[in-house]
């Protein structure tokens, strides 16, 4: 088999589990497992799949982090329910949720699947350094359309986008976000600068759309090329000259925020999947026990056992 890294982009696919599974199954001690189990089982369908040999569970230890708010101040505030002023801030998450996040990692720990987070950065940061770094194919699954930044056919770095659901997943290459969108994946982030993006509190440029951003892109190339059009007066109608020129400001550090990193200070798993030793299974199962989580963590080994 060939080697190839899977990605998860943890929090997508828990709030997903979450959401997408009847919270009808309680732990002992009464703590809903609804995502935890679901969590597993999407593990579990996506091994069988796509049959990665490397696995991460990219985690946000920033979901918001402070450097991207400081250069714009909307930037996923709808979603804020408290301000820390010592750390991140607290994210809306369910109740119901949130005390399952530490069984989550429990989990993936037990069937030896690394977690990696960086201070002050996203797993969306996390994903585009270990997708950087890559000397295999990679395979991130998200229900993210930021990521597609990420798309390279050359590179064998692809999307299995989840928002159509676990049973509908869309593969997402070079000719995908070209159909979709009418940009290379490398103009992705600058596309989705011009045209913003309200789940993410993204203005954009206002009066400027899908359509408008990918004629624009097609013209100029990237968003330098753009600007300097604009500026020139040139390859754009008067209107859309002014449009970009007016929100200057917005253009200068948006490109910052949109982009992922993809150079942080993280280690590429070196450790290959394979089938949990006795004394790993027992331990496992055990913590199933524990938690309820039925035969959700028994498809989890099994699958990480094929």
């Amino acid at each position: 088999m060939s080697d190839k890294l899977m990605l998860l982009d943890t929090a997508s696919l828990y709030f997903r589990a979450f959401y997408g599974v009847p919270d009808k199954v309680k732990a002992p001690n009464g703590t809903s497992v609804n995502a935890v189990r679901g969590l597993l089982d999407i593990i579990a369908k996506l091994v069988k799949l796509y049959e990665p040999t490397h696995i991460v569970a990219c985690w946000d230890d920033d979901w918001r982090p402070q450097w991207r708010v400081d250069l714009i101040p909307s930037y996923k505030a709808h979603r804020v329910v408290e301000v820390i002023a010592t750390g991140p801030d607290v994210e809306e998450v369910p109740d119901p949720l949130e005390e399952q996040l530490p069984v989550i990692r429990e989990a993936l720990a037990a069937l030896r699947i690394p977690i990696i987070g960086v201070t002050a950065h996203e797993a969306d940061d996390v994903i585009g350094t270990l997708a950087t770094l890559a000397t295999m194919p990679v395979d991130v699954v998200t229900g993210d359309r930021d990521l597609f930044q990420l798309v390279d056919d050359s590179r064998s770095i692809r999307i299995i986008y989840t928002a159509k659901g676990m049973s509908n997943l869309e593969t997402v290459t070079d000719e995908t976000v070209v159909k979709k969108y009418g940009v290379l994946p490398s103009q992705y982030a600058d596309f989705a600068t011009l045209r913003g993006d309200a789940s993410d509190g993204l203005p954009g440029v206002p009066g400027v759309g899908d359509k408008t951003a990918a004629t624009l892109l097609q013209a100029h190339g990237d968003l330098a090329g753009i600007r300097a059009a604009a500026v020139a007066g040139e390859g754009m109608s008067a209107g859309v000259c002014g449009k970009i020129i007016t929100a200057s400001d917005y253009l200068d550090v948006a490109p910052t925020v949109v982009e992922v990193a993809k150079s942080l200070d993280v280690v590429p798993p070196t450790d290959a999947i394979r089938a949990l030793d006795p004394t790993e299974v027992d331990a496992a199962t055990a913590l199933a026990e524990s938690w309820n989580l039925g035969g959700s963590m028994d498809r989890a080994i099994a699958a990480l056992a094929r």
